[in-house]
């Protein structure tokens, strides 16, 4: 089976096409956080959705399109930025229930290997939480090029994948009187990143 078929098809999208500003994306970039999104979802009481993400993070690519596997990522998350548009839920995930952040404040991914696929990157890396690393692969998508009016060369990618959050200890749950239990094991987690190449 092919890395690449692990990715989820989505549906057709309601934004207007990417822009190509470059043919060859080869380059250093640094991710804008500012117009980036890092979240993740969960199924709550076996019935709904709920989503998240967090505010600040920080992270550094090199892209090289003739030889991908050169190519490389790393991402630092802080945790205490963590936003699910609930107080009382934000402080419970910060607590040692969840991300525990005062002994943890991040959460890392560090690449090992890239793989393309066209207009599709395959990264393979190093997810820390707490104080537990464990191999996950995310499937991109390029989604586009563009020079901004300030002179800078962004590109866009968008990926997601699937993680059972007990594989980091994350285990923490309450039964339902109806079967099932409060918060889902398994959790998604969501990509929408912006780079600017470096000068």
């Amino acid at each position: 089976m092919s890395i690449f078929s692990r990715k989820t098809s989505a549906p057709e999208s309601v934004f207007d096409g990417g822009t190509t500003a470059v043919a060859d994306i080869t380059g250093d970039y640094t991710i804008d956080a500012s117009h980036s999104h890092v979240g993740f979802q969960a199924r709550h009481a076996m019935v709904t959705s709920v989503r998240g993400s967090f505010k600040t993070f920080e992270g550094t690519a090199a892209i090289d399109t003739t030889n991908p596997a050169a190519s490389w990522v790393k991402l630092s998350i802080d945790v205490a930025s963590v936003d699910t548009g609930s107080a009382d839920r934000d402080g419970h995930l910060q607590s040692p229930d969840f991300f525990d952040a005062a002994t943890f404040p991040a959460i890392t991914f560090t690449s090992t290997q890239v793989e393309r696929d066209g207009s599709e990157w395959a990264i393979t890396g190093d997810l820390t939480i707490k104080d537990t690393t464990k191999p996950v692969t995310v499937v991109f998508e390029e989604t586009g090029s563009a020079q901004d009016p300030f002179g800078n060369l962004r590109v866009g990618f968008e990926g997601e994948v699937a993680v059972n959050r007990k594989d980091w200890g994350l285990t923490w749950n309450a039964a339902l009187e109806t079967g099932g239990v409060l918060v889902s094991e398994k959790v998604k987690l969501q990509f929408d990143i912006s780079a600017i190449k470096n000068a």
